[in-house]
């Protein structure tokens, strides 16, 4: 399994991203990002509004996900939030189409959890997936998720509902 590494995507490499300004945006983070974060800044502007209404939401939203071993951006990944009141976070995560099927999101995936695992606050990670996508049900098999419900979601429809309590 590749390494990855994360690096915070600081409100200033956001609003960067988000003016598709990726140059601004690489100096913000302090290493080169591409043009698959750009092409994300539908994302970077929800995560700009919730730093905004809650600036320790920072430390837990917004990561470019970089092949350890190479220094590429491979994606980008971190939770919805921080802890809720029950001590449950939301991951999420996204590979750039180049660099799918390579074990990318499995190695984004499981230094989430351990991040989520490293904090008292943290009772469960939640993760919402469509039914039919494949990848992202291969992609949290084995690491303890179970179903607890299906949810709507405006953007994607049905979803189901998974839970990984702490370990």
């Amino acid at each position: 399994m590749p390494g990855i590494r994360f690096v915070t995507l600081s409100p200033a490499a956001l609003s960067a991203l988000v003016d598709g300004d990726l140059s601004a945006a690489s100096r913000a983070a302090g290493t080169p990002l591409s043009q698959y974060l750009v092409d994300e800044n539908w994302l970077w502007r929800i995560r700009l509004d919730d730093i905004g209404r809650d600036p320790a939401a920072a430390e837990w939203i917004a990561r470019a996900a970089v092949d350890d071993a190479e220094g590429f951006v491979v994606g980008h990944g971190g939770f919805h939030g921080p802890p809720d009141e029950d001590g449950v976070v939301e991951v999420a995560y996204s590979v750039a189409p180049e660099h799918r099927r390579k074990g990318y999101a499995k190695a984004m995936l499981r230094a989430l959890l351990e991040r989520a695992d490293a904090d008292p606050r943290v009772t469960a990670v939640r993760a919402s997936i469509r039914p039919d996508n494949v990848g992202s049900r291969a992609t949290i098999k084995g690491f303890g998720f179970r179903k607890i419900g299906e949810q709507w979601d405006p953007e994607d429809g049905l979803e189901d509902v998974l839970l990984r309590t702490r370990k």
